[in-house]
């Protein structure tokens, strides 16, 4: 099982981005997915969800900023994020919500940074 997450980057306050994850290994389909993140000395904190079939669910730090969809024939989950702001800085990651284990292990694949300059 492979979880990958990408899009992130340096951008000014006011900016967007486009994070993508990339689920392989499994079929994820059918699962509430979800984009968290962690910053520097915080725990990590679920950002936004999506249901198997498109129900969405946000942090009420970013709603009506950021947006969850997914493309199953992709296997990919995507977040768009607007209105960025400089508490937005942090590692992102994605997951299933009720989680991956490998080995009895939580996995989590690896992150994606972004870095939003005030």
């Amino acid at each position: 099982v492979q979880l990958q997450a990408y899009g992130g980057g340096l951008v000014q306050t006011g900016g967007s981005l486009r994070l993508a994850c990339a689920a392989s290994g499994a079929d994820f389909s059918g699962r509430e997915m979800a984009w968290y993140r962690r910053s520097s000395g915080n725990q990590r904190e679920l950002v936004a969800s999506i249901s198997g079939t498109g129900t969405t669910a946000y942090a009420a730090s970013v709603k009506g900023r950021f947006y969850i969809y997914r493309d199953n024939a992709k296997s990919t989950v995507f977040l768009q994020m607007d209105d960025l702001k400089p508490e937005d800085t942090a590692a992102h990651y994605c997951n299933a919500v009720s989680g991956v284990w490998i080995n009895g292990v939580p996995y989590w694949g690896r992150g994606t940074l972004v870095t939003v300059s005030s």
